[in-house]
């Protein structure tokens, strides 16, 4: 299956806001609070020695990153970090709570469930005293299979019941070109790094992370009894197998054209270019009978990795079958697996420490029955007025987004007219669901945590493969409420703020509109911008994959892109390592829309068209200046070479400096000129939406 959500932050970013729009609407008033003294813009943070215009990224938070280090538990630190761990220690408060008194809750109920899903997976002890003993009648059964259509099913098997997915994707989604309707689809895996250029570079650092995850492998079959010599074989014959299969997959770049990764096949034709795949009879094993069409994410994947099944010995494919179980068991088990996995993992980011067991265990309730928690979440923290206020904002962000599409004069009146229906058709879903999932028939047993995350797995298996022949439900959250993130989604046409977003720096009831809006009405605005960013403007109202744009139109939009791609392309980290543009095209084009939407929304407000000054900065500037300590981070070395592969965002320097320099209003709110390391001349600025 491909990935279609569009998120915000590192892992999808964006901020709300405060006060006002349009002349004679607005969003509901705000709740009085009592005065409490903050800064929301703090001098003492920001680096007055820089100009701005040099680097407005260290202008405005080049103090605070020198006075903060990266905690050791941490690959990167910042805003969105101090906010996910002011929500950890908040569901942290909660689970503790709740599992004191589990044990005695009704058998089945949220606090039953979410309780003892957090003391199964705090019992050290127990965890400890078991070893491996949860994954040996796994690792036992692989050892039985002597025929390809074993490790075939064995594949299948492993799929089903919880245990992880070999080799290959599969699922149920939405159609993208029939959306009202959920078809089965498959999508190239099969490999352990984060990214197939791994594989296929021989750099230094590609190499090592390729020595980290042998290391791995080696470290794991030997604690499962393997010989020194017999483990790195196996190690070698990993590695062998998902070097080939890297070589098969696509890049991230090209996977961003969702034409290139929609491939309906009929099922009889897709098993002539599988032959040893027989989906026919595979499907009905997967519990996805009564289908005659598949969708195919890579169908060149698949016919490389059905030729490797042929050609790999099966004593080879039992070997990475159980590495399967091992990699994927190994967070779950005694302190040696879980140190195995820790050590490799920060090869590849940098951490210096595990993160505690407690905030390991929120992060996998959260993770694992997340609409659970995330009521008791919601029923402490966040207040009706949180959401009916961004309601308001939302509408009124939106009413300027379609102010700024009629206004442009790169589009046709045609091409407008279809843009303006698909913002008007935005469903908008903020805090959390109106329809809590119940997870029914999930049974969390207090003193088994292997058997418990094997059930949730098991259960989210079957909930997806039973869509099939449903109504689309879109009703349904690809976040829970805590997140810190927001994302859009285009075969649904909508955008969606959790609740764990809706705080300082991105919101804040106290904090002054030009603070609000540089932070929680840009997220809005870039959520909105990724409906009509290179991806989402394929995508039509109703969120089918269809052209809706006349050709002049799109080829004006493709010019504005590409000034886009090639600015973000000059940009490099680590000295020699550049941006991807075109993987981070996407988000660059939303963080550059958001920033334009939220800047003339803020515009609207008494406080925008105000000349006083609070803490010494103008109503402008503290709107640029909420922009830039929203990406307030600072990164390890590791962390930031792999993002470079793997993320979709840029990095967060970047995402500060790039698009102020597009945005003539910056240049006015801190006399910004030629001469200044960031100046573009105005005919060079870029203007999409």
């Amino acid at each position: 299956m491909k990935f279609k959500i569009s998120y915000c932050m590192l892992a999808g970013a964006l901020v709300l806001s405060a006060n006002v729009f349009a002349a004679g609407s607005g969003p509901h008033p705000k709740p009085k609070h009592k005065a409490v003294p903050k800064k929301f813009i703090d001098p003492a943070n920001m680096d007055l020695s820089i100009k701005p215009g040099d680097d407005f990224f260290d202008y405005a938070n080049g103090n605070w990153i020198k006075q903060n280090a990266i905690p050791a538990k941490e690959t990167r630190w910042g805003s969105f970090n101090i906010l996910r761990q002011e929500n950890t220690d908040k569901l942290l408060g909660l689970l503790k709570e709740v599992s004191q008194t589990s044990a005695s809750q009704p058998k089945g109920s949220l606090k039953q469930r979410v309780g003892d899903l957090y003391a199964s997976g705090m019992d050290s002890i127990a965890i400890e005293k078991r070893g491996y003993d949860p994954i040996k009648p796994d690792l036992q059964r692989i050892d039985q299979i002597n025929s390809l259509d074993g490790i075939i099913n064995e594949m299948i098997a492993e799929r089903v019941n919880g245990m992880g997915s070999p080799l290959f994707r599969f699922g149920v989604d939405q159609d993208d070109k029939n959306v009202s309707k959920y078809i089965v689809g498959l999508g190239q895996a099969g490999t352990t790094l984060p990214d197939r250029d791994y594989y296929l570079k021989n750099d230094p650092r590609s190499k090592k992370a390729q020595d980290a995850l042998k290391k791995l492998a080696v470290t794991l079959f030997t604690l499962t009894g393997s010989n020194a010599d017999d483990a790195a074989k196996n190690a070698a014959t990993i590695y062998a197998i998902e070097t080939t299969l890297a070589k098969a997959q696509l890049s991230r770049v090209a996977m961003r054209d969702p034409h290139v990764t929609y491939n309906k096949f009929l099922i009889a034709d897709f098993d002539k270019v599988t032959p040893h795949l027989n989906w026919t009879k595979i499907l009905p094993m997967l519990k996805a009978s009564g289908q005659d069409s598949i969708l195919v994410g890579q169908p060149s994947f698949f016919k490389a990795a059905d030729s490797l099944l042929a050609a790999t010995p099966v004593a080879d494919w039992k070997v990475y079958l159980k590495w399967n179980i091992l990699k994927g068991s190994s967070a779950l088990l005694s302190s040696a697996f879980v140190d195995a996995n820790f050590a490799y993992g920060s090869i590849l980011s940098g951490q210096k420490v595990q993160t505690p067991r407690n905030e390991r265990m929120s992060s996998l309730v959260d993770g694992s029955l997340g609409e659970l928690l995330g009521q008791l979440f919601v029923e402490k923290y966040f207040t009706p007025a949180a959401k009916q206020y961004m309601v308001g904002l939302v509408n009124n962000l939106k009413i300027t987004l379609g102010d700024r599409i009629k206004r442009l004069e790169w589009m046709s009146p045609e091409t407008k007219e279809r843009a303006l229906k698909k913002l008007n058709a935005f469903t908008v879903k903020i805090g959390y669901p109106d329809n809590w999932e119940k997870y029914d028939g999930i049974v969390i047993d207090r003193n088994d945590y292997v058997a418990n995350m094997r059930a949730i797995s098991k259960w989210r298996y079957n909930f997806n493969v039973t869509r099939l022949g449903k109504p689309v439900d879109k009703t349904r959250w690809g976040m829970t409420p805590p997140t810190v993130n927001a994302y859009y989604n285009p075969t649904n046409n909508e955008i969606v703020f959790p609740a764990g977003i809706l705080q300082f720096p991105f919101f804040d009831f106290k904090a002054d509109d030009a603070v609000n809006y540089g932070g929680i009405g840009a997220v809005i605005g870039h959520e909105m911008t990724h409906g009509f960013d290179d991806q989402g403007r394929q995508y039509d109202a109703d969120g089918t994959l269809r052209d809706w744009w006349t050709k002049a139109d799109a080829d004006k939009f493709q010019v504005r892109a590409d000034q886009v791609v090639n600015q973000y392309n000059a940009f490099t980290v680590l000295d020699t390592l550049h941006v991807n543009g075109k993987l981070t095209l996407g988000e660059n084009l939303a963080d550059l829309g958001g920033l334009n939407v939220a800047y003339e929304a803020f515009k609207k407000t008494k406080q925008g068209q105000s000349t006083a000054k609070i803490d010494g900065f103008t109503a402008d500037q503290r709107f640029f200046l909420s922009w830039a300590q929203v990406w307030r981070s600072a990164q390890r070395p590791e962390s930031a070479a792999s993002r470079i592969l793997t993320d979709p965002h840029s990095p967060e320097n970047y995402r500060t400096n790039a698009p102020l320099t597009n945005i003539d209003a910056w240049y006015k709110a801190f006399n910004i000129q030629p001469g200044d390391k960031l100046y573009k001349k105005p005919e060079d600025r870029t203007k999409v939406w």
